[in-house]
């Protein structure tokens, strides 16, 4: 009995078949119908707080607290800082959001008794004291910063240090007003009085008749 000799596959038949099955799958999807979501989500408008706010400066770094009870710094998050400077009122704050997660891990006003210290060891770095509002509460707090580059510390070191000399500047400003102000006040104040003494120590007409008549009236 002769051995049955091996049927040989056509080349190309598996692939062919796979072929046919991938076109009647792309078949029955292409269906043109439409499936309507489960969940429709729509758009929502987030505010930041900084709408009202135009931005001064605008840089990535990390951010650093100082913590007393452990004598040590803490790291407080990697992101953007900026500089905002509101359109109204003038004054000017300083932001610090986590690039992730957008946490608010800096959020105090820039003041003109705001000082920027070159950090010990890093010509990248830069320490200062603020009352800051990140938690939620105003709480005195020593912050350093560390940027990528030399030049950009330099660019947020100058930057807020104008601000704060401009700032003392226009309260100097505002003193010398007000003193100036206090000071015509006070002189008019005693102008006044002393125009009031004058015409208390003159006599009146009717005085000055009254007694011209008793001078002419005989007594009994």
């Amino acid at each position: 009995m002769a051995d049955k000799e091996p049927v040989a596959e056509r080349p190309g038949a598996a692939e062919e078949e796979e072929d046919a099955s991938a076109a009647a799958v792309g078949e029955e999807e292409d269906t043109g119908a439409q499936v309507a979501p489960i969940v429709r989500l729509e758009e929502v408008a987030v505010t930041t707080g900084e709408e009202d706010e135009d931005v001064l400066l605008d840089m990535k770094a990390k951010l650093y607290r100082f913590d007393k009870d452990g004598n040590q710094w803490k790291e407080r998050g990697t992101g953007a800082v900026k500089l905002l400077k509101h359109k109204e009122t003038g004054k000017v704050r300083l932001v610090m959001r986590q690039a992730k997660t957008l946490k608010i891990c800096a959020n105090h006003l820039v003041v003109s008794t705001t000082k920027m210290q070159e950090h010990a060891g890093s010509d990248k770095s830069c320490v200062w004291h603020a009352a800051d509002f990140a938690d939620g509460e105003l709480k005195e707090e020593m912050f350093a910063i560390r940027f990528g580059s030399v030049e950009n510390c330099k660019k947020f070191k100058d930057l807020v240090e104008e601000i704060a000399e401009s700032l003392a500047k226009d309260e100097c400003k505002d003193n010398e007003d007000g003193s100036s102000t206090a000071g015509l006040l006070e002189k008019l104040t005693v102008s006044e009085s002393k125009s009031e003494q004058g015409v208390k120590a003159e006599p009146t007409e009717s005085g000055k008749d009254a007694e011209t008549k008793s001078e002419a009236t005989p007594s009994e």
